[in-house]
């Protein structure tokens, strides 16, 4: 097996890592908060990092093909994270409307307490991209990455057959 391919579970998992602390450095150090849509996406690489440790521990031949399955599953994980990095993308755009409900709320309390977590709640709209580089928004770029990391994981868990 090529040594690229003996990595890939590696690889895809320091992508994961390395994306997630990206975004969370620009929403805690730069000031970028995540709109609902902006979640979603990072909910891809937070399951992806466990299946990808798994994936790694399993690269043997003795675990009977684990390791296969489960680059197959980060494959189609990251194609499902590029499905909504791509719609993200085209809400930005206007393209089509994106979700109503922008973030959540704790409904704990009495009413007032309610009304006053809501109005103190920064509203972070979907269709609104916070950073671009080169025409190109965070969404439009994971939507690049995810695709380039499916097409990693999918090569990963054919080279094992």
């Amino acid at each position: 097996m090529p040594r690229l391919d003996r990595n890939i579970p590696l690889i895809l998992t320091a992508a994961s890592i390395a994306i997630l602390g990206t975004v969370f450095a620009l929403e805690h150090v730069g000031g970028y908060l995540p709109c609902e849509l902006c979640w979603w996406q990072r909910y891809v690489y937070m399951a992806a990092i466990p299946l990808g440790v798994l994936a790694i521990v399993t690269d043997r031949p003795e675990a009977g093909g684990s390791s296969k399955r489960l680059l197959a599953l980060l494959g189609f994980l990251f194609l499902m994270g590029a499905g909504i990095a791509g719609y993200h993308f085209g809400v930005e755009q206007k393209w089509w409307q994106g979700p109503t409900a922008c973030s959540s709320i704790d409904l704990e309390g009495s009413i007032e307490d309610v009304f006053r977590a809501v109005m103190a709640m920064p509203i972070i709209r979907c269709d609104s991209p916070s950073w671009t580089l080169f025409g190109l928004s965070m969404a439009g770029y994971n939507f690049i990455l995810s695709l380039i990391l499916a097409a990693l994981a999918l090569r990963g868990a054919q080279s094992r057959l």
